[in-house]
């Protein structure tokens, strides 16, 4: 495998977590929108995405695989979870 090929594999191993920390703060925000008033849109994206991040790789280490369908369903209820934890608690 090249550079460019093991690049491709990185963004693509990360791109569910960059994916679900630009959609969950931002469909959150449709439906609690006064609670989440007081909180940045970008700063919520930046803690989902680092815990999902660090999901994803948890995930590989303890499965030994990308893919698996507990690290995703994991990868959901972390996103939910931040977003809770910074603007709804």
């Amino acid at each position: 495998m090249d550079v460019w090929g093991g690049l491709i594999h990185i963004v693509n191993f990360f791109a569910p977590a960059l994916g679900l920390a630009l959609i969950v703060p931002s469909v959150s925000r449709l439906v609690w929108w006064r609670a989440l008033k007081s909180v940045a849109w970008l700063q919520q994206v930046k803690w989902v995405a680092l815990i999902n991040a660090a999901v994803l790789v948890l995930g590989l280490l303890v499965l030994g695989r990308d893919g698996a369908m507990w690290t995703y369903i994991a990868l959901v209820l972390a996103s939910a979870g931040t977003v809770w934890w910074t603007g709804l608690r």
